[in-house]
């Protein structure tokens, strides 16, 4: 059903996307689909987890492993850019839709998990030699979450064309420059073996 209700999200937009079309799309009663998910913003919310594919532990232990900080911080950039391409379309169909209540709620309990997780990973990274001591973990999560959103990616690489691999290039190196600001001058190969 989430298969199915994904493709009419992305190209009919949250209004017009009914439960109805779902069903039928699905191949399922409308009263199914009510009964597994009881509204379409939870159908939206799964749509959302499927294309996260959330994978905490393979990130985490990713950035664990790694001990020089900027190597740490490009694994962690890639996968969390990996995860913001693949739910892009649907993140911009629940931020088009945010003037209803449910699916206002849903992006602001989607952008909560989001920092949440990122809080993680900067708490990861603030261990590792060389993370800045200029400013606090907390703001230092928050930039994380800005060049990492949902919303700087669109304009980039939606709006501008960016290739998505130039993209995660960027948010490396200024998030680079801002949480490990003395390996920021040194050339990649340094940065990968700086400790």
């Amino acid at each position: 059903m989430v298969a199915s209700a994904t493709p009419l999200f992305v190209r009919d937009g949250y209004v017009d996307t009914t439960m109805a079309g779902i069903a039928r799309a699905a191949g399922v009663a409308v009263q199914t689909l009510y009964l597994s998910f009881g509204s379409k913003a939870a159908v939206l919310e799964a749509a959302l987890a499927v294309a996260t594919d959330d994978q905490p532990n393979e990130w985490l232990a990713d950035v664990l492993a790694e001990e020089a900080g900027p190597a740490a911080l490009r694994r962690y950039v890639e996968q969390a850019g990996a995860q913001v391409e693949r739910r892009f379309p649907l993140d911009a169909v629940l931020r088009a839709a945010a003037a209803d209540p449910e699916p206002a709620e849903l992006l602001d309990r989607t952008r909560r998990a989001d920092l949440a997780t990122h809080a993680q990973a900067v708490d990861e990274l603030a261990e590792k030699p060389g993370f800045t001591t200029d400013i606090t973990v907390q703001r230092a999560t928050e930039i994380v979450a800005t060049v990492l959103s949902h919303e700087t990616y669109g304009l980039l690489v939606v709006t501008q064309g960016w290739p998505a691999p130039d993209w995660v290039e960027w948010v490396t190196h200024h998030l680079t420059v801002d949480l490990f600001p003395e390996a920021a001058h040194m050339p990649l190969a340094e940065q990968v073996g700086a400790v």
